[in-house]
């Protein structure tokens, strides 16, 4: 199973198509918040199923806060992360994580790619940004999952 996770589009979604075109063929696509309005062309374009939560800036979307899933086997939160102050440190999303019982954690906001996959108890996971990137070298990144036949997990930090 292949996995496009995605996150802070703002309305940009050029580097989307790109991600998708990149990549395709697709099981799945996530976003991870601040699509403010441009999901269903995402949706169309994505040619596969689609998760989307609401970000910050998602202000009358009515798109879930959050929501729980489950892929393979495992257990996944998807949230902007807004709400647990991410962009002050991991600590209240991770608790959450581990509250909830959920093997990963897949959230936004900070808008710098993050892959903390060492802890085998819970994962957490950001993509970055595909249209306003805040890391070193502001380059528009993504990831892809992808789960094997035998059930087994790699993450690909990508850029455009």
């Amino acid at each position: 199973m292949k996995i496009l996770i995605v996150s802070d589009t703002h309305r940009d979604t050029s580097n989307f198509y790109k991600a998708v075109e990149q990549n395709a063929p697709l099981d799945m696509v996530i976003h991870l918040g601040d699509v403010e309005g441009s999901d269903f062309g995402m949706r169309r374009a994505a040619g596969c199923p689609m998760e989307i939560v609401a970000g910050n800036s998602d202000f009358f979307s009515d798109l879930p806060r959050e929501k729980e899933i489950e892929i393979e086997g495992y257990k996944i939160l998807l949230t902007h992360g807004n709400f647990y102050l991410v962009t002050l440190g991991m600590e209240r999303i991770r608790e959450e994580g581990r509250e909830r019982g959920v093997d990963i954690v897949m959230f936004g906001h900070t808008h710098r790619p993050l892959l903390d996959i060492d802890d085998e108890e819970l994962m957490l996971i950001n993509p970055g940004s595909l249209s306003f990137p805040r890391q070193e070298g502001k380059r528009p990144s993504y990831i892809i999952m992808e789960i094997d036949e035998k059930g087994e997990l790699q993450f690909e930090l990508k850029y455009i």
